[in-house]
């Protein structure tokens, strides 16, 4: 069986199913541009004939945003029912989830510019929004190439250093990592705090140490554990044990599309294992 095409396959439509649940139920930062008044004025005032003042309180604007969000959602969940049945669709079909890959990469652009433009911030988003690309290729080629898995740790390791600024301080430590940090913990902040940049230190050794043959499966091990906690704490910080519906709904989108940042080291942990076998025999 091909691990890595079925975890790459399971990973893309987790992060589709994720991001378009979070488009239909919750939101998606589309008004950091549509309001933005330096960037949009003129398209308004030239195509709409509207005023700023009443393009932004008009009703009937904020509704149209609205139907965006849920057309852009519904797109990423049909994405996502065609990467689990890939094999069945034909090729028209298939190749909608490229045009997903390229809303993804929109998105990553809209969150990194409503956190003020922080290179970090688009890039942490790198595996997610490279899944379906990668996940197309492997489709077509059947076999992962030397230069497809050095892609493949390329995007994961550029994902791990991202999230890693943000834990060392180099950007502002998030809010939400410190409040996961002492919940699930029980420290007090400054303890969470150093321990987040310590985590973000390793975060940076292991994404070298995964382009080094002999070390490169201790690594990939580390990101599997780091990754699926990371993803994991995004549900159980908080955990409503009352009201586990509601709960999981306001929190499991965000542990889906992080599923790849441990399914993908899992499948790479994997072919480097075939790659040591092959290379003793």
């Amino acid at each position: 069986m091909n691990y890595l095409k079925l975890l790459l396959q399971i990973s893309t439509a987790a992060v589709f199913f994720g991001r378009g649940y979070q488009h239909l139920f919750w939101d998606a930062p589309f008004r950091a541009l549509l309001w933005d008044e330096q960037i949009m004025s003129g398209v308004v005032q030239s195509f709409f004939s509207l005023s700023w003042e009443d393009y932004i309180n008009s009703l009937s604007v904020d509704d149209g945003i609205n139907r965006i969000i849920d057309g852009f959602g519904w797109f990423y969940i049909v994405c996502g029912c065609i990467t689990l049945a890939m094999k069945w669709m034909p090729r028209f079909l298939q190749r909608l989830i490229l045009l997903g890959g390229v809303g993804l990469i929109f998105l990553a652009v809209l969150l990194w510019k409503e956190k003020f433009y922080s290179l970090g911030q688009f890039f942490e988003y790198a595996l997610q929004f490279s899944l379906p690309f990668f996940f197309y290729h492997l489709i077509q080629r059947l076999e992962a190439s030397p230069t497809f898995i050095f892609l493949l740790k390329l995007a994961t390791a550029i994902t791990f250093i991202c999230h890693g600024l943000y834990a060392v301080g180099y950007y502002p430590q998030p809010g939400s990592f410190m409040e996961m940090t002492v919940e699930i913990m029980g420290w007090s902040d400054s303890t969470a705090s150093g321990f987040l940049k310590l985590m973000g230190v390793l975060d940076f050794i292991v994404a070298i140490l995964i382009f080094l043959p002999k070390v490169a499966r201790p690594a990939l091990l580390y990101m599997i554990v780091w990754g699926f906690l990371t993803a994991l704490a995004r549900i159980w910080t908080n955990f409503d044990f009352e009201n586990i519906g509601e709960h999981l709904h306001q929190t499991g989108y965000a542990f889906l599309y992080r599923v790849g940042h441990f399914l993908i080291p899992l499948g790479l942990w994997i072919e480097a294992k075939k790659v040591k076998a092959f290379s003793n025999n």
